[in-house]
């Protein structure tokens, strides 16, 4: 049998879906509406336009945006060329953008109005040669210095088009570790489809789901724990780049949103928003969120406010896909802080330093095998293969598994910070602040935080003689790190706990420290 008849990409899923849903609602952006059929050709033209700028199989293509029709389009359009997109978090700085775009050697740089001077600085020195204009939820307007996504979708049709497999490389998404800089997860259009599978089986995406997608496309759990199987099996989208509270609430109740995810920070927010009580959310069936572990009392709290709500709690790291264990609803309060059991296509084990399942109760590394898993990290063979050491991916985290296999996760072994949604490497925060004068030790931890979950916190000793205060280590911070990077806290003691061969113990420091401080706060506090 010829290859191509058994091609399974991530474009091919959408002209699918196309084929079986031609006229029902695919895409809703602003005043922006595509049925399957429009969606699907203006990915056509999008990639006929793309081709004819010289793109082609395998090349890197960045984009800086918020969530948007035009975001949607290029991600199957990229996928329909074999070409591979790399998603940048907007909120970062020209200097941490321009080392993606370098390491990933990416030739074009799609930026909306947003971001096209962001996009334009950080692409200095690298290999962009050109930047792609992409419209937003309320704007098409022509971006000045950048090909036009209008004019990129005037180009004919049928696109020429490569010979693809599901093997080829799909994406690179970049993820802070403990090291200073990110590294580039690879992931194949297999391994994305694997995951979208479990997707629709454990977490229920269906085709009567009309989705809300707020949680910015960047991040892999909006792009393809939702939108990518949203569009697999049929389901109508509804993309925002606009997610407050209060345009969240008017949105579902406008569009009759049944399914909505976020991590715990957002579902706060909207319970409360004072719009919350007079907003029909009659129907919305279905709810998921990440990151973190949603508090008990907001748990109880939703079951109350929004009784015919369904949770999910999804769990994993962008080298799964990212969907790697889920708890489902009828375990929520039952099993509240687990992150569940293995998904559909994932085998997981928690083990120890010699790869031996720990007992029950025991603390020990969570270790996959699954279709899902990326193929490497981009031009980083070394940390590759530690990653896959003892033939199993080593997640980082450590849990405990219960006598009902349910997996709690108790500490991060990569020392990430999870604030608010977004990643946060330790390490990384702490080498901007010891470029502070007057900084001798310095830890970045994680703390209990009634906004964002997980507030970073710097616990510092400062030199002796020095006149260091919490808010001139912030104010410094803020000219080095992305606003989420930045401490929320910074605490001055006068010694870090260590172990006798002088390891900083974070999990103690923590233990010591963690408890909830209003959002944005400083202090000062001896040990």
């Amino acid at each position: 049998m010829h290859p191509q008849l058994q091609r399974q990409t991530l474009g091919d899923l959408l002209r699918r879906s196309a084929a079986r849903h031609p006229h029902k609602l695919a895409i809703r952006c602003g005043a922006t509406d595509w049925s399957y059929r429009e969606f699907d050709a203006v990915c056509n033209r999008l990639a006929a336009g793309l081709a004819a700028q010289g793109l082609g199989v395998g090349e890197r293509v960045a984009v800086i945006a918020r969530n948007s029709h035009g975001f949607a389009a290029l991600r199957f359009a990229l996928a329909r060329l074999g070409a591979v997109i790399v998603p940048i978090n907007f909120m970062l700085t020209a200097d941490e953008a321009r080392f993606i775009l370098g390491h990933s050697g990416a030739s074009l740089l799609c930026v909306d109005g947003d971001f096209a001077a962001l996009g334009a600085e950080a692409a200095r020195g690298t290999a962009v040669r050109r930047l792609v204009g992409l419209p937003s939820e309320h704007s098409s307007a022509p971006l000045p210095g950048t090909v036009d996504f209008a004019a990129l979708l005037a180009h004919a049709l049928p696109t020429p088009v490569p010979r693809l497999d599901d093997s080829m490389l799909l994406q690179i998404i970049y993820t802070s570790g403990t090291e200073s800089r990110p590294k580039g997860a690879m992931l194949s259009h297999a391994a994305v489809i694997a995951e979208y599978v479990t997707c629709l089986v454990d977490a229920e995406i269906a085709e009567g789901d009309a989705i809300l997608h707020a949680l910015p496309l960047y991040h892999c759990a909006q792009l393809d724990v939702f939108f990518g199987p949203g569009i697999y099996v049929g389901a109508s989208n509804l993309i925002t780049g606009t997610p407050t509270p209060d345009r969240l609430l008017a949105l579902m109740a406008a569009n009759r949103t049944t399914s909505f995810f976020a991590p715990p920070t957002v579902w706060i927010g909207l319970l409360r928003s004072a719009a919350f009580d007079a907003t029909d959310l009659s129907a919305l069936r279905k709810g998921y969120y990440g990151a973190s572990i949603m508090p008990v009392a907001v748990l109880r709290e939703i079951q109350a406010r929004l009784p015919q709500l369904r949770l999910w709690n999804l769990y994993g790291q962008t080298e799964i896909a990212p969907v790697a264990t889920v708890l489902k609803p009828e375990d929520q309060l039952r099993k509240a802080g687990s992150a569940g059991k293995p998904a559909l296509n994932v085998e997981t084990r928690v083990v120890d330093d010699e790869m031996r399942d720990v007992a029950v109760g025991q603390v020990g590394e969570i270790v996959h095998r699954s279709p899902q898993l990326l193929s490497g990290y981009f031009d980083d063979p070394e940390r590759s293969a530690a990653a896959f050491a003892g033939g199993w991916f080593h997640s980082g985290d450590l849990a405990t598994l219960d006598d009902e296999g349910y997996i709690t996760v108790v500490d991060r072994k990569k020392d990430m910070i999870k604030s608010g949604g977004e990643n946060v490497a330790s390490r990384e925060v702490e080498e901007a602040i010891y470029s502070i004068a007057g900084v001798s030790e310095v830890a970045v931890i994680g703390l209990p935080d009634p906004r964002w979950i997980e507030a970073v916190t710097a616990v510092i000793v400062a030199k002796a003689g020095a006149s260091l205060t919490p808010e001139g280590v912030i104010a410094a911070c803020a000219g080095k790190l992305a606003g989420y990077k930045c401490p929320k806290r910074v605490i001055l003691v006068d010694a870090l706990p260590k172990n006798p061969s002088g390891k900083l113990l974070k999990r103690e420091l923590r233990e010591r420290l963690a408890r909830p401080e209003p959002a944005g706060s400083t202090a000062t506090l001896a040990p």
